[in-house]
């Protein structure tokens, strides 16, 4: 039997940055209204700005990208709440015979998790990621539902000055996590980042943005602010490659409808079947 609503609590670390990415977030959860005749809700919690951190009496969790550093808030109550709602969200997962809770992580949030779950180190970057940018699926990740109907190589926004490095195979098996997804190694990068990792059925998450699509990046590329500095800091070239990509389907437009609605239909179905 279909359980009458699925409660969805997304958590935003913008920490009250002007972005888009909440509202691609809103417009993915909304569109999930069409995967099953069960009415879907959302709240927002504007964790890092207000400290206002869900409870467990939500069906999903899906944590924002954000700006800055993934330690500059450690030890504060608000980090304090979200690790302690991973932690609840992760053992309610391992010892209920009820229906599963369901958590999605997105660039800041990955980094927050990969602090949590230890999978990685999490470390600065030599350089700032900026822009759109190949990324390579695992073996595991083209099995996984969330990447599986993307290319080999496939395309996401991708905004960092921090990253997920160097896998604790240990700890990775412990915990059955996947590593489903990676940056290309180039030799400015010998360090690959994790870019997409399943940590559980139930809890996973993406170093890009997979909310991301042509309309905000649009939007966000061509503020006189942001496009001058785009032209100071990499070049003429590099804001042309961006904008070139940004009108190929099958590029972030195709990971957009692709990785985090594959997420929420398989939540909402096994929510359902439960």
């Amino acid at each position: 039997m279909k359980v009458k609503e699925i409660k969805i609590a997304i958590i935003d670390l913008y920490n009250n940055e002007k972005n888009e990415g909440m509202r691609c977030i809103k417009e993915i959860v909304t569109d999930s209204n069409n995967y099953s005749d069960t009415q879907v809700k959302y709240n927002v919690y504007e964790s890092r700005y207000k400290g206002d951190v869900p409870g467990m009496d939500y069906d999903i969790y899906i944590s924002s990208g954000g700006p800055g550093s993934p330690f500059e808030d450690e030890g504060k109550e608000w980090e304090k709440k979200y690790f302690n709602l991973i932690d609840d969200v992760w053992n309610y997962n391992q010892t209920s015979n009820e229906r599963k809770k369901y958590f999605f992580f997105i660039c800041h949030s990955f980094q927050m998790m990969g602090r949590f779950f230890k999978f990685g180190d999490v470390t600065k970057r030599k350089q700032e990621s900026f822009g759109i940018f190949p990324f390579k699926r695992t073996k595991e990740g083209s099995e996984d539902l969330l990447l599986k109907k993307l290319p080999e190589t496939f395309y996401a926004a991708d905004f960092r000055k921090y990253q997920v490095i160097n896998p604790d195979e240990k700890k990775i098996k412990e915990l059955g996590a996947l590593i489903l997804a990676v940056e290309k190694e180039t030799i400015e990068n010998s360090h690959p980042a994790l870019m997409a990792v399943r940590v559980s059925k139930e809890m996973s998450g993406t170093q890009f943005h997979p909310e991301a699509d042509p309309k905000s990046m649009m939007y966000h590329f061509s503020q006189p602010q942001r496009k001058k500095h785009i032209l100071e800091k990499y070049s003429e070239e590099k804001y042309n490659e961006m904008i070139n990509l940004l009108q190929q389907p099958d590029k972030i437009k195709l990971t957009r409808k692709t990785v985090l609605p594959a997420f929420l239909k398989e939540a909402i179905k096994n929510i359902n079947e439960h």
